[in-house]
């Protein structure tokens, strides 16, 4: 994303060449067929290309180039049959780039009917800051209908976004898509880690199709997958790019007003989009360890080995338990309170293993207490409502504080640990 002053130069000098054409006064009918002979070798030179690319072999030799090279590779090898996907967030990068290239280029937007107001705001900014029309697509209307009367507006709540993501999102970018050979997206590596760590510049589309129809019609360009998010926003800043002023209030990926909320520093900006979801994906319900049998009877789950048997996590009795949260407490104590067959109590293992070995000899005392032994006791007096809990008891008065986040590393729960204990 760095541009040496010549660099700058030339795509100026594109940029206003492009311009200049666009400016020209040319007879309908000539401008008709020169059109009409342009878009027919689009055509032909898009189709030649396809068919020959080993798309795998491509994105490697392209892996280390540029977004704006790699926008104008997609552009000139598919030319009208390339469209750009824009969510109305920072994607908002991709116009630019396509506009510096100098090159006719196509924008989509989807429209489901639930994004915030400054998400439309910025459609209009876009359209009049580069002279463009936005292609919008919609949601069908009886599918929409459909939904909301069965389920209500806010059922994703409650059963998941996936119904909802599926009629308002996914069903009518599939059918815009078949109207294309290839699309481009902002989808970056650095987004979400763990889940969008292989995101090649260019790809077939493992997902949908496109004009040709079938397996493998669709192209998918990735542009920025290798630029992070400040060299994203360091280029809308210097090149005075419009965003949407979410930015401005903490959000970071964007998308429907329900389903988008601001995240708090250091957090992956995708914890920011359905977030309930992924915080009951994390949690073990208090009767999650029931297992119901064939003749209708209920036995509780057991596990083949308890928790952080050696080391540093000290073990609390229900009797210590109490005389804590009693306030009787001469140390900063940090505990989980966990159930062993709970798997995501034993996913944290090693982090919770790491914590205590980081704090030893520290004022602050790393504990457990397995606290579906006796969840009534658990609930009434520790306020545990799912597995695991993590509760932090600071010395010299009563009462806890509850560890609010799904994110269970070491060293988030150490600075989580050093923001109650202060100086440890």
């Amino acid at each position: 994303l760095t541009f040496t002053f010549s660099a700058r130069m030339q795509i100026k000098g594109t940029h206003a060449q492009a311009r200049m054409t666009a400016g020209r006064r040319v007879a309908p009918a000539s401008r008709a067929v020169t059109c009409l002979v342009a878009r027919r070798q689009q055509m032909v030179n898009a189709a030649a290309v396809v068919a020959g690319t080993d798309w795998k072999s491509l994105a490697q030799e392209m892996d280390h180039k540029g977004p704006l090279e790699i926008m104008d590779s997609a552009l000139k090898t598919f030319g009208g049959d390339v469209g750009i996907a824009f969510s109305g967030a920072e994607d908002v990068a991709l116009i630019e780039y396509a506009h510096l290239t100098g090159r006719p280029y196509r924008v989509f937007s989807l429209d489901t009917g639930r994004l915030n107001p400054e998400t439309y705001q910025l459609f209009d900014q876009v359209e009049k800051h580069y002279g463009i029309r936005i292609e919008y697509t919609f949601p069908e209307a009886q599918a929409v209908q459909d939904l909301v009367r069965a389920k209500g507006l806010y059922s994703f709540y409650t059963d998941g976004h996936t119904e909802c993501c599926r009629v308002r999102k996914v069903q009518p970018l599939r059918k815009h898509l078949k109207g294309l050979k290839a699309w481009i997206t902002g989808q970056r590596k650095d987004q979400s880690p763990g889940t969008r760590m292989e995101v090649p510049v260019v790809q077939v589309d493992p997902a949908f199709e496109g004009l040709a129809t079938g397996p493998g019609s669709l192209i998918k360009y990735n542009p920025l997958s290798n630029a992070t998010s400040q060299e994203v926003w360091n280029f809308i800043r210097v090149m005075n790019v419009p965003y949407n002023s979410l930015h401005d209030k903490g959000y970071v990926s964007i998308g429907c007003e329900p389903c988008t909320k601001a995240v708090l520093p250091n957090q992956a900006e995708r914890e920011g989009r359905w977030w309930w979801e992924d915080a009951q994906a994390k949690e073990c319900g208090l009767h999650s360890g029931n297992i119901k049998k064939a003749d209708g009877t209920v036995e509780e789950r057991t596990a083949d080995r308890d928790l952080w048997v050696d080391g540093q996590v000290a073990a609390l009795s229900k009797a210590q338990v109490q005389d804590i949260a009693a306030g009787k407490r001469d140390k900063d104590i940090v505990a989980v309170l966990y159930a062993p067959w709970c798997p995501f109590c034993q996913a944290m293992e090693g982090s919770w293993t790491e914590l205590a070995d980081s704090l030893k000899g520290s004022s602050v005392t790393v504990a457990k207490y397995q606290a579906d032994t006796d969840k009534d006791f658990a609930t009434e007096q520790l306020g545990l409502k799912t597995f695991p809990t993590i509760v932090f008891f600071p010395k010299g008065r009563s009462g806890f504080v509850k560890y609010p986040s799904e994110r269970r590393d070491a060293e988030t729960l150490r600075m989580w640990v050093r923001s109650m204990a202060g100086a440890i």
